[in-house]
This record gives C-alpha cells, sequence and structure tokens, in this order.
C-alpha cells in the first residue's frame, strides 16, 4: 500500500509541475528588456545622479563610520554642536560634488556598453574597454563615498557615534565594558 501511496503522489507532481513552471517568470531579468540602459534601473539612473551612495558604503556604515546624510537627518537627536553641523555638511557637499560627475559617467559608459550589444557592435577590446572604465568608476565612486564616511566619524565624539548606531537600528548602546578589553 505504501508503494501505491508514493506512485500515486509522483504521478500528481509530474502532471503539475508543467502548470507551476507556467506560473513563474523565465528569469529574474524578465521585463528589464524595455529598459534604456538594461543594466541600470530607472532608480539607480536617479541615485547615481544625484550623487547617492545606492549601498556602497556599507562597509563604513555598518561598522562604526556615519554617513554625512544621515548624521545630518539626525543632527538634533545626536545633539550636533553648530561646528560639527557645519563640518558634516561641508564633507556632504564635496561628497556630493565629487559623487555626481562620477555617476554622470558612470551611466554614460553603461549606455555605451548597453548600445554596443543593441546595435550587435561589440567587439573583445570595446568590451575590455567599457567594462574597464565602469569597473574604475564604480571604485572611484564607492571611494568617495566611504571617505565621507571616515571624515564623518571624525568630526563625531564616541557618544554621538554609539547614538547614531542605535538610532540607526545597528544594534544596542554598548556598555562601557564592552569597550574595554581584558588581558
Amino acid at each position: 500500500m505504501p508503494r501505491r501511496i508514493l506512485l500515486t503522489a509522483l504521478i500528481i507532481c509530474l502532471f503539475d509541475a508543467p502548470l507551476l513552471a507556467a506560473d513563474m517568470p523565465v528569469t529574474p531579468y524578465a521585463g528589464q528588456q524595455a529598459r534604456t540602459i538594461k543594466a541600470l534601473s530607472d532608480d539607480d539612473i536617479a541615485a547615481l545622479s544625484k550623487g547617492e551612495g545606492m549601498g556602497m558604503a556599507k562597509a563604513a556604515e555598518l561598522n562604526g563610520y556615519p554617513g554625512p546624510v544621515h548624521v545630518l537627518a539626525l543632527a538634533e537627536q545626536l545633539r550636533l554642536t553648530e561646528t560639527q553641523q557645519r563640518e558634516v555638511t561641508a564633507i556632504f557637499n564635496r561628497m556630493r560634488s565629487a559623487a555626481k560627475p562620477l555617476g554622470g559617467e558612470l551611466i554614460a559608459h553603461e549606455q555605451t556598453l548597453d548600445q554596443l550589444f543593441a546595435k550587435g557592435e561589440i567587439t573583445p577590446d570595446r568590451l575590455t574597454a567599457e567594462t574597464a572604465a565602469v569597473g574604475d568608476l564604480q571604485g572611484r565612486l564607492r571611494s568617495v563615498h566611504l571617505v565621507a564616511h571616515l571624515e564623518t566619524r571624525a568630526v563625531l565624539n564616541p557618544d554621538q557615534v554609539a547614538r547614531y548606531e542605535q538610532l540607526r537600528g545597528y544594534g544596542e548602546p554598548k556598555t562601557p565594558a564592552q569597550h574595554h578589553h581584558h588581558g
């Protein structure tokens, strides 16, 4: 009797599998073929154009190096002094001024790469050149955002950094015992 149940279950699965597959998209990219630049969503293009971080500084953000945008948004809760607010605003402005043109260049190279494929004009040399340019720009853009986090932390005191982490939801504030290392 157990074999009969197993065989029945197997037959049901075989008949249902094509129906389940019909409901699933062919690939996670389905629908993206209509994008202006296939590798970038409209949100990506907008963020790059505005000089936004797009998660490029997570290594800093999640390791205790606050970002200038979020520090300014939390200025009151962090009890920033006027001097600190001016310094973080200057860091933010430098970051944005450096990031916007790099974002624009990155968009242009992604567009060129997309068009070369779309027109069937891609060659190994062009592919190498465009992807190298994209990689270089991504690295430079990420560095701009990471440097801003580094500079912002230097403006804040340890209590403000701890409060920032708490406000951003990265964990509970550290107790004095967690700051000391015992030999």
